[in-house]
Formats: C-alpha cells, sequence, structure tokens
C-alpha cells in the first residue's frame, strides 16, 4: 500500500530548504530567542529553514502590510528550492492577504501550506480556490512542553513519510445510527473559519466534514458562531462534524459544553465526533484540511 502522505512529503527530504512564514500576526521581538531554538531544532531534525523578511511586528501586530506578507508566501511558491512552507503566527490579520494570492501559482506548485488558528483562513483559502490540501498544525509545538512526541512525530511525517503526525483518536458522541462519517475535511478555528462567510473563498460546505475548534471565548462566543453556522446552512450541507478542542471552554468547565452547544445546533442525526488531539494545545496534532477524512 501507498502511504497517502509520500506525494504530498516526496519534495522535502534531509537538507531541504523550508519557508517560515508569519501571514497573520508578528512575532513579537521578545520571541526572538524562542525562534533561535526553532531553528535549531528544524536543523537537527535535517531541515533547513529560511525566514521571511515579515516575522517580526513593526507596527502594533503588523509586520508588514498585507500585499507585502503575501508576496512573502508567493515569493516562497514560486522559489524551486522551498520545499514547504510553514507559518509560525496566529492572531487576527491573515485573511489580509487572501486578495493579494497568486492561486495559479499555487495551483500548481507541490509544496504544503502548514499553518493553525487564524491560518484557517488561508489553508480554507486555498482549498476553495485551488483544491489543494494544506495542514492545519503549528510547528512551534516542537517547542513546548510535548516537544520531544512533537519533534519525533514532525520527523517521522515528513522526512519518512509515515502518518504519526496525522494519526488522531476520535469518538462520536452522536445517535447509536451515526457510527461513521466520510468526506472532504473543511473548517479549523471556528472564527477565523466564519471570516470567510459570504466571500468568495468560502468552501462549499455541501458533504464536507467541518472542523471545528476554539482558542479564546466561552458559551455565549460559540453560541454567536454556531448561530452563524446555522444561518449558513452549515448543518444541512456538511457530512459530519469533527470537534477538536475548545481551550478557554475546557479550561473552565463551562457550561453548557461546546458538545452540548453543537448538538442543540446540529440536531440528533448529523454524526459529531470528537478529539482532543486537534486545537491549540501544546500535544495537537495535524489534520489535512481538503482531503478525505472517515473511518
Amino acid at each position: 500500500m501507498i502511504n497517502k502522505n509520500e506525494d504530498m512529503f516526496s519534495m522535502i527530504t534531509t537538507s531541504s530548504k523550508i519557508g517560515i512564514v508569519c501571514c497573520s500576526n508578528g512575532q513579537k521581538k521578545e520571541y526572538s530567542e524562542e525562534l533561535r531554538r526553532l531553528e535549531e531544532i528544524l536543523r537537527i531534525i535535517g531541515l533547513q529553514p529560511v525566514f521571511s523578511d515579515y516575522i517580526y511586528a513593526k507596527e502594533d501586530v503588523f509586520s508588514g502590510t498585507a500585499k507585502e506578507r503575501a508576496r512573502a508566501l508567493m515569493d516562497f511558491y514560486r522559489d524551486d528550492e522551498i520545499k514547504g512552507i510553514f507559518d509560525i503566527s496566529g492572531g487576527d490579520i491573515a485573511n489580509g492577504i487572501l486578495p493579494y494570492l497568486d492561486y495559479g501559482v499555487i495551483a500548481d506548485s507541490d509544496k504544503t501550506f502548514w499553518g493553525y488558528s487564524d491560518l484557517t483562513t488561508v489553508i480554507n483559502a486555498i482549498y476553495t480556490k485551488t483544491g489543494k490540501a494544506s495542514v492545519l498544525y503549528q510547528i512551534r509545538n516542537v517547542l513546548y512542553d510535548h516537544g520531544a512526541q512533537q519533534i519525533e512525530d514532525f520527523r517521522n511525517t515528513v522526512i519518512n513519510h509515515t502518518d504519526d503526525l496525522f494519526r488522531i483518536d476520535y469518538k462520536f458522541i452522536s445517535s447509536e445510527k451515526s457510527k461513521a462519517m466520510h468526506g472532504i475535511v473543511v473548517g479549523g478555528n471556528i472564527r477565523c473559519f466564519l471570516k470567510l462567510a459570504g466571500t468568495e473563498y468560502m468552501p462549499d460546505l455541501t458533504d464536507k466534514i467541518l472542523l471545528l475548534e476554539g482558542y479564546t471565548g466561552t458559551a455565549a462566543k460559540m453560541e454567536t458562531y454556531l448561530c452563524q453556522l446555522e444561518q449558513l446552512g452549515a448543518f444541512r450541507k456538511v457530512e459530519g462534524i469533527l470537534l477538536g478542542t475548545f481551550t478557554e471552554m475546557q479550561e473552565k468547565n463551562v457550561v453548557p459544553d461546546i458538545e452540548t452547544l453543537v448538538r442543540k445546533f446540529a440536531g440528533n442525526d448529523l454524526p459529531i465526533a470528537v478529539t482532543g488531539q486537534i486545537g491549540h494545545g501544546t500535544d495537537a496534532k495535524g489534520i489535512w484540511i481538503g482531503r478525505e477524512f472517515g473511518q
């Protein structure tokens, strides 16, 4: 059997150059030591990271204008020496770059884009405009408390073409008749995904698996987001829902919890699965946006 990751990562080998970008909020200058450690770890893994010119915030959260940040990303897509592109940011402003990306170049590229949180906007736009899959994952996870496992899973997946980073555990919380769900995954961070509503970058939700996770926000905010998804017809269109972690809600043991809220809007028949391995946790794994999910 051919490993499904081999075709996507065959470009990346030991000593490959990878691009590092910040399409959302720029990094604070005090994080420079952290980024130096990231570079060191990536080199130990066997990769050669190349940082864009728009990494650190210069004014407020902006490392550059939307056009400049988009150009930095496209420069990596056009550079034949760069074999993969990893965004290390999060925050609020990634959707500003969407009109300035060259989706024709992206469609013709064999490179995979990686990012999480606010990069949900870029990842889903790439899928909508090109049909190409990207990975919802934050490469800075190799730095933190689960770093040893993250480094091992990342190296095995990217260099050795295993599925270690994508092997997630999940369980169904829906009715007994909903024992499986199949479809292409779209979505990601719920707040950031909804920035795409009404735009040309919003993916068609028909027959998709809708991934939802969140960082900040308790019951009231999630109710608002779920109301919007309902009004978009999301729960009538999708084949199922995959819930990742909702950090603030879970840390505060908010009632009603996210599973109860989602069931209220999604109804009793739509398959819903939950996993603690996708989201903002430092132990989070990756998931393909724009590829098939199913058991």
